[in-house]
């Protein structure tokens, strides 16, 4: 009978709902953690059950509607075992590869905190280019040093009771790992077009923060000569200004950043990114015109135009 692996010490969190199609190839990844915090928003599928049979700790996670959200209220909240933390979502993987190297990493003391570089999957595809690889998420640190920002989107309804794309802070220095995670939803494209449908309410409120000059103070602010992620976040304080976003963000994906080498998939990509994109504008839209809100008085004060009773199809032919 083969011996046991020693458990690399180290407290995984797991922020989580409805996610029985996911959590067992997730958890099964994740066997040599030490330590697994499985934080659960209520699920009425059979996630509990299926953490419960992996050993993990769960946690239940009742959101206030303001901040903090899940995965920063489980880090002020949680018994950690361990100095490092590792944040993974239902929809990841650790492979061996990484696994040796984080156990490497931890024991070393140049870093408080690693990014780990993720290959996403999107209809059985690894979507190489169109932007998405290397993909870079700040997942590993010790966890006195980091938190997530606070983008100031918390209270927006409809984004759900977890972070969305904030990133981690870490008061440190921070390193790279060579090998990747995996990122590999195993539901159907109802629940990534749902997903998204949450996520353009958040981005939406993130560009009107941008365009209306909310400064960097809580976040990890931007800066064309900082890291991957601040860099991104510089480049987007620009892309909120220009016209024809749907367009330029298929056109971008898909020619300039090579996503047609990754055949359907790609292409399947990037109409959807542009699909995104648009819905992050008509919600842009519908904030700054009618405070979030349909069918209500603009900030004018002029009344909204009244649909025809009959109509099908409302216009948003105006909308950015």
């Amino acid at each position: 009978m083969a011996t046991p692996s020693p458990k690399i010490p180290i407290s995984v969190l797991i922020p989580a709902k409805n996610e029985e199609q996911n959590l067992p190839a997730c958890l099964a990844s994740l066997e040599r953690a030490a330590e697994i915090f499985l934080v659960d928003s209520h699920s009425s599928d059979r996630s509990i059950d299926i953490a419960t049979a992996a050993r993990a700790k769960v946690v239940q996670f009742d959101f206030n509607g303001h901040w903090p959200k899940k995965k920063n209220w489980a880090l002020d909240n949680l018994p950690f075992s361990h100095e490092w933390v590792l944040i993974v979502d239902c929809d990841e993987r650790i492979t061996p590869e990484l696994w040796d190297e984080i156990e490497t990493a931890i024991q070393q003391d140049n870093f408080d905190g690693y990014y780990l570089n993720r290959r996403v999957f999107f209809l059985g595809t690894w979507i190489r280019h169109g932007g998405k690889y290397p993909d870079w998420n700040l997942r590993l640190f010790r966890h006195r040093a980091g938190r997530y920002e606070n983008l100031q989107t918390a209270d927006i309804p409809n984004t759900g009771d977890n972070e969305v794309h904030e990133h981690v802070m870490i008061d440190g220095p921070v390193g790279y790992l060579k090998h990747d995670m995996l990122h590999e939803d195993f539901r159907d494209l109802y629940h990534w077009l749902a997903r998204h449908n949450r996520y353009s309410n958040w981005e939406a409120q993130v560009y009107y923060n941008l365009l209306t000059g909310m400064g960097d103070g809580g976040t990890i602010g931007a800066s064309l000569w900082g890291d991957a992620v601040q860099r991104k976040r510089f480049l987007k304080k620009i892309w909120v200004r220009l016209p024809f976003k749907p367009l330029l963000r298929f056109l971008i994906f898909y020619v300039l950043q090579l996503g047609f080498l990754d055949g359907r998939a790609g292409y399947i990509y990037g109409r959807l990114l542009s699909q995104y994109e648009y819905q992050i504008g008509v919600k842009l839209f519908e904030l700054r015109q009618f405070g979030g809100q349909l069918n209500v008085a603009p900030k004018n004060g002029k009344p909204a135009a009244q649909p025809e009773v009959n109509s099908a199809m409302v216009s948003v032919e105006s909308a950015p």
